[in-house]
């Protein structure tokens, strides 16, 4: 298949050496820019291998035409999920409403797209993997930038020179600690603790999301196709971060036990479930703020440097959007620290209004009084009454300059 987008001279930056850290989302997608531009790509992913399954992520407004360009939209949109309602339930399990998925999740329909997470970073993997080298189960021990590039040292005794280092290794990025110091100062938190996991469909549910709540707990039950397997997700609020539970699995599902002890419809159930799931992933919703989002010749991209929190449903997109926008400054500029100031003027806006879509214990979905439960409910039920109603974009554009030639 053949990329929109024009041509490019690659004659200037063909010797540029990049390390990207972490091949998740927003490092394949930024791997397949710079190889464009002509730029030698090498990718350490300390998994020993790609990542796949994973929950359900959307791919909105913007990062939909950088897919385009990438070439791999048809296939993701093969993979769609075609989600074909939410049932929300009150503290009984019984029936509140049910809706479009389009109605609440403000997406385009038609246009918006919701992938698991694995079938966009295998499309992400396929672009790139013969033109890029990967060190899967790797990763950075030490850093120097004090000469002319980046000499790094990684886990396994290899020494590398680079010329750049963009860190691309998620919300608690090693690469961001180590060079802007810990995540503590950089971390907003959203006042609500989740996990997810997996666990057997035995209500035979198909392309349907299921969500309970009472004020400040909601259990949801997604079912991405019509196979054996749920993606369970409980979240709830609470208003300071459990630090001592973030790095004990054990502690992790103990907190979630406690807090729905006692919980109604299929949550027993999930709970017991989770305390044998082998793909538990707990954490807190909270985005990453950073005033700047380069150090030298160092920069961050995606969750690393702006993480949204899944409460906005644009994590995703904005990998996509922000490796692209990295991509071209460094295509447009010569010089990295031009290129870097250029990408932070270009995507800054972009996030903060994003990252805006939601703040602390304000979740429309999550509500944490009955009285906003009860408003919420009531905007659900108007959704039944009035289905042609159109729904307010939950996600901000961004026009995407055309990807540059090198100068």
């Amino acid at each position: 298949m053949t990329p929109a987008g024009p041509s490019m001279n690659v004659s200037t930056t063909a010797k540029r050496k990049v390390l990207i850290v972490g091949a998740s989302i927003s490092g394949p997608a930024l791997a397949y820019w710079l190889h464009r531009a002509g730029f030698t790509v090498t990718v350490v992913e300390k998994a020993g291998a790609l990542r796949d399954g994973g929950y359900p992520i959307d791919i909105r407004g913007t990062a939909t035409e950088v897919v385009r360009r990438m070439g791999i939209l048809p296939r993701l949109r093969d993979a769609h999920i075609d989600l074909r309602r939410c049932t929300f339930l009150d503290t009984e399990g019984g029936e509140v409403a049910s809706v479009p998925p389009r109605a609440v999740a403000g997406s385009a329909e038609g246009q918006d797209l919701e992938v698991r997470r694995g079938d966009l970073a295998a499309n992400l993997y396929a672009l790139v993997r013969d033109d890029v080298e990967f060190l899967f189960d790797d990763s950075i021990d030490t850093l120097d930038q004090s000469g002319h590039g980046l000499d790094v040292t990684f886990r396994s005794g290899r020494r590398r020179t680079f010329d750049l280092v963009v860190g691309a290794d998620g919300m608690h990025s090693h690469t961001r600690e180590s060079l802007f110091g810990p995540e503590e100062q950089f971390h907003r938190y959203l006042g609500y603790c989740f996990a997810l996991f997996t666990m057997p469909n035995t209500l035979g549910l198909s392309r349907e999301l299921m969500l309970w709540n009472t004020p400040g707990k909601a259990a949801a039950l997604y079912a991405a196709g019509d196979n054996d397997e749920l993606h369970a997700f409980l979240t709830f609020h609470q208003p300071e971060p459990p630090f001592d539970a973030l790095r004990n699995p054990d502690a992790q599902r103990n907190l979630v036990a406690t807090v729905f002890a006692g919980a109604g419809w299929e949550v027993p159930g999930m709970v017991n479930a989770m305390r044998v799931a082998d793909d538990l992933f707990f954490d807190t919703a909270g985005q990453i703020r950073m005033p700047h989002w380069s150090s030298g010749r160092v920069a961050l991209v995606g969750d690393a440097a702006y993480a949204p929190s899944f409460l906005t449903g644009q994590g995703s997109s904005l990998a996509l959007v922000g490796a692209y926008m990295l991509a071209n400054a460094l295509a447009t500029h010569r010089d990295h620290t031009a290129a870097f100031a250029a990408y932070e003027r270009g995507v800054r806006e972009f996030v903060a209004m994003n990252q805006a879509l939601v703040d602390n214990g304000a979740a429309t979905l999550f509500p944490t009084t009955e009285r906003a439960l009860e408003q919420r409910n009531t905007m659900l039920r108007d959704l039944v009454t009035m289905p042609s109603a159109s729904a307010r974009p939950a996600h901000s554009a961004l026009t995407l300059p055309e990807f540059a030639p090198n100068p």
